[in-house]
């Protein structure tokens, strides 16, 4: 995104004030960040979603200018003033495809898909309870609760949908596990964490297998109860995150290898770390939680592991290691920079109010922070070379 199309606010609370004489609308906000350690890495900057309260339809999209060292709060109003209501309620999940930014917008039952460059609006793909997306030669996979936002424990089992980029079609659609979370995907295989939270306490626990060439659940492993998390370590290792029921079973993190004789996946490995999220920088899995506690209260149980994925051993049970972990309440999103190793953590705090991205160098020393929208989530990095 290039200084110039970024910095551009001319009239604009003009300009969105006679698109939408009925609503109120925040608009952008640019704050300076100094201590950047990216330019030259061949990454442009970030985005990062921030859910919004459910209900509240206050999804937004910042985005970090790595080159300019500029941040821009709830971009999105500024970029397309003509869509009204903006983006949405609870943005669950952003990614990077080609030229295009996916925005999953759960309780909008949509995929927002924007240019990449510029943030302008491109089209939505209607998916009814969408949760979270992944890419595969020319498609997009979409987890999807298929029914209604409610607990009921006659929930209907969950789908994949698969769309289209370029027409940004659906192109069909396959029937997985209970409300299914995070995919991950291994040659032609897509993983999917199926959790069952609709149906608590009958949480379901497999890890569906879709074969995408035939578009058909092939699989399903058992691993854990309400799986939520899948990440890939470079070895070819899932690891899965089980949420666990909040009382007499802690969330956990189970290890998935490849049979060397059946040729499928199993649990090989259960690791004693509780996960709400994670990511994998090389050889190194960071996995934070904010758990409930058996009164049910938010963000009690915090903690910031580093695990060794070769091993499978603890490296430490905290990487932030110049204190500043006291100011975060509840740790909520993590990514790691694809070229510097930089750790940027989210911080939701009460959930209704403005949140925090935290920027920590490898060794765990923080170097700047700035305010975000409400309930910051999941991060994507735009590579320069897609600015072109």
């Amino acid at each position: 995104m290039k200084k110039a199309t970024l910095l551009t606010t001319i009239a604009l609370t003009i300009t969105i004030a006679g698109c939408r004489e009925d609503e109120t609308v925040i608009p952008t906000e640019y704050e300076t960040i100094s201590g950047l350690a990216s330019p030259g890495t061949g990454i442009a900057g970030l985005y990062l979603i921030n859910e919004g309260n459910m209900g509240s339809n206050k999804c937004t999209i910042d985005w970090l200018d790595f080159e300019n060292g500029v941040y821009a709060r709830n971009f999105y109003a500024e970029r397309n003033p003509e869509v009204v209501k903006e983006l949405g309620d609870v943005g669950n999940d952003i990614a990077l495809y080609g030229s295009k930014l996916y925005a999953v917008i759960n309780c909008s039952h949509k995929v927002e898909v924007m240019d990449a460059h510029s943030g302008k609006r491109i089209g939505q793909v209607d998916i009814p309870n969408c949760r979270y997306i992944r890419f595969h030669r020319g498609k997009a996979y979409v987890s999807s609760y298929v029914g209604p936002v409610l607990v009921d424990p006659n929930a209907p089992k969950g789908a994949i949908y698969q769309i289209d980029t370029l027409s940004l079609s659906i192109t069909g659609q396959v029937t997985v596990g209970y409300q299914p979370e995070e995919m991950e995907i291994a040659g032609d295989s897509l993983y999917v964490a199926n959790s069952g939270g609709y149906r608590a306490p009958d949480y379901d626990n497999t890890l569906s297998v879709v074969d995408l060439n035939e578009l058909r659940q092939v699989r399903q492993i058992p691993v854990g109860i309400n799986l939520h998390r899948v990440r890939r370590d470079a070895e070819g290792k899932l690891w899965v995150s089980s949420r666990g029921n909040h009382i007499s079973e802690p969330s956990r993190l189970m290890v998935l290898e490849k049979n060397v004789r059946t040729g499928d996946m199993e649990v090989t490995d259960t690791i004693s770390v509780a996960c709400s999220n994670m990511a994998i920088y090389g050889d190194r899995l960071y996995a934070i939680s904010a758990s409930q506690d058996e009164a049910g209260n938010n963000g009690t149980n915090v903690s910031y592991a580093v695990i060794d994925t070769k091993t499978r051993t603890l490296i430490a049970d905290n990487f932030i290691t110049d204190g500043t972990e006291r100011r975060i309440a509840v740790p909520y999103g993590i990514a790691v920079h694809p070229a510097t190793g930089d750790i940027y953590l989210t911080d939701a705090k009460n959930y209704v109010s403005s949140g925090t991205l935290y920027c920590f160098t490898p060794e765990g020393n923080m170097r700047w922070s700035v305010r975000t929208g409400d309930i910051p989530s999941a991060i994507c990095f735009l590579p320069t070379g897609s600015q072109q």
